[in-house]
């Protein structure tokens, strides 16, 4: 796509809402933005950015989502001879998961983030309309809905995770985010006051939740305020921001609609602090503290009462135990307690794990995730495996942002494989650094982009304090990560 296409898209997206953002704003953070430029230019690039290669080969990719189709991409502009092979079962798989948060916060209509899969299949690549049922990494080999096997010299998963909600009592439901069957999460979410972002149907759904909550402040006459709760399970989560930003933003919808001080907004993360990078901790500490949100450390949700309106949460702490003779120190004792708490709307975070296919295979580990070296994404035991997404053992990984940093490692190591070149796999200066970034979303017109590694220090792309609260990565969330995806990710270019 040209670079003056993707550009009058971008502002026909800003002319829908002028009183976010001017068109003459946008033009001037576009024009002066190194990060735009990177951008525009990665979606609008050749081919030629990638290095060319005559091996030959099979290689399979498990999965065709934005991890799974933008690496069959850039494995075919890098590697024409190669016989690639994308195994996905969702017609719906390519579409743009970050953009559920504004659908469900009713910036974005759901039409707005929908690709499908055979769309946004590349060129030259073989798609198997079906589901892994079987892996067998010891002869190369994976089954398709338990009858097609399918062989490989190479294989990369990229399956994604589940959205487990019947882990939550009184919840049901194990899907994918894009998966068309919803219908058992449907029975408990998306009504009566419980709603998810975390699925399609569920963001729209959560648009809804947030009207009827408006509604019911409206006509609301009590002294006590009406409870809307945000909850963050005790799993490795995709997109650790959103849990937060659907409370920003619905914090944003009561401020606008004039009924922000009839409800009481609050959070409920299982973990013991906002965010694993302390300098975005502090941040967002202030951000809440500025909208009057509360919240509550430690509390992991684990059953949900429709009939009676209440969510209940482990709450787990540690004390000081008994002293120890042998260690000459003091032992630590773990406590918890079931907390009750009344909700008027809840949003649901659930908890996530690897498909069982994978955890329960050669593949997967104790955890379920696939676990690869951190660095070259290569699988621990099996050297013609590779693995990325949000399914990949490594800390902080389960972004987009971070696919698109892990996918070119991915093809190089892949393409190394093939030639016989471990050497190169193991030495190559392409590692993957753990680079994460989440445009964390603090009301409507508003980003905090938190970029960082595994250093668990802050890494912005360009010099500005990224702590702070900026119109400008609000134009870069909402209309310029979405181009970049569909033209430059999912072309295997950005």
């Amino acid at each position: 796509m040209k670079k003056n296409e993707i550009l009058k898209e971008i502002l026909a997206e800003v002319d829908k809402h002028p009183e976010i953002m001017s068109r003459r704003d946008a033009m001037k953070y576009l024009t002066v933005s190194p990060m735009a430029a990177a951008i525009l230019a990665g979606a609008t690039a050749g081919a030629t950015e990638v290095q060319a290669s005559s091996v030959k080969g099979k290689v399979v990719i498990v999965g065709g989502g934005l991890a799974g189709m933008s690496t069959a991409a850039r494995l075919r502009n890098s590697a024409s001879d190669l016989e690639i092979t994308v195994i996905e079962p969702d017609p719906k798989s390519c579409s743009y998961q970050p953009g559920q948060t504004l659908v469900g916060a009713g910036i974005w209509e759901a039409d707005d983030i929908v690709y499908h899969r055979d769309d946004k299949l590349p060129s030259g690549v073989t798609l198997i309309k079906g589901s892994v049922t079987a892996f067998d990494p010891d002869n190369n080999s994976v089954t398709v809905d338990g009858k097609q096997e399918v062989k490989y010299d190479q294989m990369i998963i990229a399956t994604g995770l589940m959205l487990n909600f019947a882990a939550i009592d009184g919840l049901t439901g194990v899907i994918t985010s894009t998966s068309p069957d919803n219908a058992e999460a449907k029975k408990t979410v998306g009504h009566d006051g419980v709603y998810s972002i975390y699925f399609q149907d569920g963001s729209e759904d959560t648009w809804k939740g947030i009207q009827e909550l408006i509604a019911k402040a409206k006509t609301h006459t009590g002294p006590e305020k009406l409870q809307a709760i945000f909850t963050h399970p005790n799993t490795p989560i995709k997109c650790g921001g959103a849990p937060k930003k659907i409370m920003y933003l619905t914090h944003a919808q009561l401020e606008k609609a004039g009924v922000r001080e009839k409800v009481e907004l609050t959070f409920y993360p299982n973990g013991g602090k906002m965010f694993g990078v302390p300098e975005y901790h502090d941040a967002i500490v202030e951000q809440f503290k500025t909208r009057g949100f509360k919240w509550n450390y430690k509390h992991n949700l684990i059953k949900i009462d429709k009939e009676a309106k209440t969510a209940t949460f482990n709450h787990h702490w540690t004390e000081k135990g008994a002293w120890d003779e042998d260690l000459e120190e003091y032992g630590v004792e773990l406590k918890s307690k079931e907390v009750t708490a009344p909700f008027d709307f809840i949003h649901v975070t659930p908890p996530m794990k690897a498909p069982d296919v994978v955890a329960h295979s050669k593949v997967g580990s104790s955890k379920g995730w696939v676990p690869v070296k951190k660095e070259t994404l290569q699988h621990v035991k099996f050297k013609n495996v590779f693995c990325l997404g949000d399914v990949v053992a490594v800390p902080m990984g389960k972004t987009g942002g971070s696919a698109r940093k892990q996918y070119k490692v991915v093809v190089n190591n892949v393409i190394s494989a093939l030639e016989g070149d471990q050497k190169a796999i193991d030495d190559t200066n392409t590692k993957y650094a753990g680079y994460t970034v989440c445009p964390l979303v603090t009301g409507i017109g508003t980003v905090m982009l938190a970029e960082f590694n595994w250093t668990k220090k802050p890494t912005p792309m360009v010099p500005l304090d990224p702590t702070q609260e900026r119109w400008i990565w609000w134009l870069l969330k909402v209309y310029l990560l979405k181009p970049m995806t569909q033209y430059g990710m999912l072309a295997g270019r950005a």
